[in-house]
């Protein structure tokens, strides 16, 4: 089965700080690069690297090939990912602490041109059983939900970064619901983990549910159906791309049947490998690494 991933593709600039910027500061960095990134891209370059099939449907700027030739590199198939002369990549500015903690400012730019034939090219392709992944940062999320579903096709969205318009989604029709702690608090309204999840199943009977609790670890619900996973306690350097790494190992072990505790257990490994590294998709693991991983911490 392969995954359409309809994603962002970012280019990051990071910043190494000893704390966040303060309103009228002037800050000096201790370093910085320039690298892929993007919700979208990141989740694409963990599902290859997972060896899962999968193809990214986006756009970017024409000045910037070389970071789509990073996913290409990585195993991700992008021949339906547009190149735009008019319109800037997308790109974000990325603040890091010695703490690893992270603070980002997101502009869309070519994120935001999915046009109805882009999508329906795309979905042309798929084929009964595949996956369609979604995101928060790009435009048009609704009608691939909607066409999506007419097709029959699986559909997991991670909606992030959580804004309003997410409640106006159909999310009913959704297959998986992939939210950390805050995104399902402003989602559902409720604080309490065991208050958000009756109130997710409850809105979205239909819909799987995978709640990320960062380092409290994660739970699967399925209707009466729930498990739950710690996550494996790590020096974390980088937690920029953690969440994204999880959904893509996640769903590639999903798709191929994996036990649940075992694809949890499996993308807590992913993810935990992915914070003791600096950047977004560089900071992504392979399956050798992952696999090396669990054998140490059984």
């Amino acid at each position: 089965m392969a995954v359409f991933n309809f994603g962002s593709i970012n280019i990051d600039h990071v910043y190494s700080v000893p704390h966040f910027v303060q309103p009228g500061e002037t800050l000096s960095s201790s370093g910085y690069q320039s690298i892929l990134g993007g919700k979208g891209a990141n989740q694409s370059v963990a599902l290859a690297k997972a060896n899962n099939q999968v193809f990214h449907v986006g756009a970017i700027g024409a000045t910037d090939s070389a970071f789509k030739n990073q996913m290409v590199e990585a195993g991700v198939n992008c021949e339906l990912v547009r190149e735009l002369s008019d319109v800037a990549s997308g790109h974000a500015i990325i603040q890091v602490t010695p703490d690893a903690e992270n603070n980002i400012i997101l502009f869309g730019g070519a994120n935001q041109t999915l046009s109805d034939d882009h999508i329906a090219t795309a979905l042309a392709k798929a084929k009964s059983g595949d996956w369609v992944l979604l995101q928060n940062e790009t435009n048009a999320i609704d009608t691939v939900i909607e066409e999506a579903h007419k097709r029959s096709l699986n559909i997991a969205f991670n909606p992030a970064p959580m804004t309003d318009s997410v409640k106006q989604l159909p999310l009913n029709k959704l297959t998986l619901l992939i939210v950390n702690e805050v995104e399902a608090e402003q989602l559902t309204g409720e604080a309490d983990v065991e208050a958000i999840k009756r109130s997710l199943t409850s809105n979205y009977p239909d819909t799987k549910i995978l709640l990320t609790l960062g380092k409290a670890g994660v739970w699967f619900v399925a209707g009466d159906e729930e498990e739950f996973c710690p996550a494996f306690k790590v020096e974390a350097l980088d937690t920029t791309a953690a969440g994204d790494t999880f959904i893509g190992f996640f769903l590639a072990a999903y798709q191929a049947n994996a036990n649940i505790a075992d694809a949890l257990k499996y993308s807590c490994a992913a993810s935990a490998l992915a914070v003791m590294k600096a950047g977004a998709a560089p900071s992504i693991p392979s399956v050798n690494e992952v696999e090396q991983f669990l054998k140490n911490h059984n």
